[in-house]
């Protein structure tokens, strides 16, 4: 593919362009429209893989494809889009999931061409957050994403499907309110306006704004992630959701908070980032046990899965605070893994409920003798997601222990104690899964003869293939992803350690009374000597 052409813009705008040609196809049941869908993410997720397998550098961990247009030239607002190996696997992951999920939207007959047109624009907000470039315009579709999951779960949910839409949308709306403050706060500051995030990243801000500005931020993708205590619309939403929106909600949706946290509060903020790593910690702990112990008291079988989720993305979070490599390594394989395993597991428990038409794990039983293909499928989703060793989630939670324990930021105990919790969260994990498991396979049939519930389909056991190929495969041979993203996790981590060396040196300064403040030259971040800026003037 040439490079001259903006193949990242089309990428992104293709869904939502070929969106708009839905409501004038002629189709009156709906299946015109399903296949049409079907076939613009096929191509736009072709497109992107052929793209980045001719013209990603997997060893330039600085941005690539970047392509910028003048979007409202007098405020210094831009179209930028770009990737880099933070964001490159997670587009990747971003464009299987929604395809999936689509395909995965067969049976749906209420509504079709609204449902599909907002699943596409659902898609290219996706894709846009990821390749943004420029703060505001992450901003912007990171806001327009939210529409299509609120219609989406408030049409096609389940009985109490406006109330968990409304307040997936109040929480989700009113913390991501923090990204624009934010991104304001760092453009306005200095001499220099811009809200391209390379060039953000190069100032040196006041220690004062810094930690504000990291605050803000942490609260919009908190929610997103989610964090404790801001985690509570996620069992509600994934309780109502359709099964192809919970595979887009928890394979992509959960991811754009850890990446968020990466891209902006570490990389921009790395001063800030110190001071806030060991908090980082104590809430990855807690979202790990906390979701583990919640997801036990869960009968319905998404909402137990939910919890298990918060629970997983927790790791993202004690990977992003390890301040390592193989900790910000972690927290993106993490990512990537969690985003196939969760899709996988929520489709399954659509391929369920359309032959129980009961979420109730009570109301379930029996399943396995009748239902051999679902059963060991969903029993493999289920390996991948309590870490058995072979599988993704084992590597991803795997890199993430190594990441704390090697880590030099923190004392010897507080890494005892971080690591001890977390891995009483692993031995959770498996208990409330084989529970599961239990509950709905085995025992005896609660809700209807056994014999009337029919197998997986073979279009059902291919779509849940196309995810757990990737998952054994990343299982068994972890460079097939993490050669993706290394190139840049090391550059992160040499800023972040430049930046606790300085911080380091600076302590000991203080607490031998030779205090001294840091120079020009150890401020100049493109050097990657970043340090504290203490209210250095713009």
């Amino acid at each position: 593919m040439a490079n001259s052409f903006p193949w990242l813009t089309t990428i992104t705008l293709l869904p939502l362009v070929a969106a708009l040609v839905i409501p004038v196809l002629p189709d009156k049941e709906g299946k015109t429209v399903r296949w049409y869908s079907l076939g613009v993410g096929l191509v736009s997720f072709a497109l992107t893989v052929v793209l980045f397998w001719q013209n990603y550098d997997l060893q330039n961990p600085d941005y690539q494809l970047v392509e910028t247009f003048a979007w409202v030239p007098q405020l210094g607002l831009n179209w930028s889009v770009a990737v880099d190996g933070m964001s490159m696997p997670l587009i990747v992951l971003t464009g299987l999931v929604n395809v999936l999920a689509i395909w995965a939207s067969w049976n749906v007959t209420l509504k079709p061409r609204l449902f599909y047109f907002l699943m596409l624009a659902l898609y290219s907000a996706q894709i846009g957050v990821f390749a943004a470039k420029d703060t505001v315009m992450f901003f912007v579709l990171w806001e327009l994403e939210l529409v299509p999951v609120y219609l989406l779960i408030s049409i096609w949910g389940g009985a109490k499907r406006q109330y968990a839409a409304t307040k997936f949308i109040l929480y989700t709306a009113a913390a991501s309110v923090f990204i624009l403050v934010g991104a304001l706060a760092m453009a306005f500051y200095g001499n220099n306006l811009t809200f391209d995030m390379e060039q953000l990243g190069f100032k040196n801000y006041p220690l004062a704004l810094e930690l504000f500005t990291y605050a803000g931020l942490l609260v919009a993708f908190g929610v997103k992630l989610p964090i404790f205590p801001l985690h509570t619309w996620l069992p509600d939403a994934h309780g109502e959701a359709s099964a192809p929106v919970s595979m887009i909600l928890a394979g992509v949706l959960l991811k754009m908070g850890g990446y968020g946290l990466i891209r902006m509060n570490v990389e921009m903020l790395p001063n800030a980032h110190i001071y806030f790593a060991p908090v980082l910690a104590i809430l990855g702990v807690v979202n790990i046990v906390y979701g583990a112990l919640t997801a036990f008291g869960q009968d319905n079988l998404k909402r137990r899965l939910a919890c298990s989720s918060i629970s997983h993305m927790g790791f993202v979070l004690l990977g992003i605070a390890a301040m390592t490599e193989l900790g910000i390594s972690g927290a993106v394989l993490q990512m990537v893994s969690h985003g196939l395993i969760a899709a996988a597991l929520f489709f399954l428990c659509g391929v369920t409920y359309d032959r129980t038409h009961t979420l109730m794990m009570e109301d379930m039983g029996g399943m396995a003798k009748s239902m051999p293909k679902a059963f060991a499928l969903f029993t493999t989703a289920s390996m991948a997601s309590l870490a058995l060793p072979g599988m993704s989630g084992f590597i991803g939670e795997l890199t993430v222990f190594l990441g704390v324990a090697n880590s030099d930021f923190y004392s010897n105990s507080f890494k005892v104690v971080v690591i001890f919790l977390a891995s009483v969260g692993l031995i959770l994990t498996p208990i409330y899964l084989l529970s599961m498991l239990r509950r709905v396979f085995y025992g005896q049939e609660n809700s209807a003869p056994a014999a009337a519930w029919l197998d997986a389909k073979p279009r059902e056991v291919l779509i849940a293939l196309c995810l757990l190929v990737p998952i054994v495969g990343i299982g068994l041979y972890p460079k097939a992803a993490t050669q993706t993203y290394d190139a840049k996790t090391v550059a992160v981590a040499a800023e972040v350690r430049q930046v606790m060396q300085v911080f380091a040196q600076q302590q000991d300064n203080l607490f031998s009374g030779g205090f001294v403040a840091p120079t020009t030259a150890e401020l100049d971040r493109k050097g990657l000597e970043t340090s504290f800026d203490f209210g250095k003037d713009a």
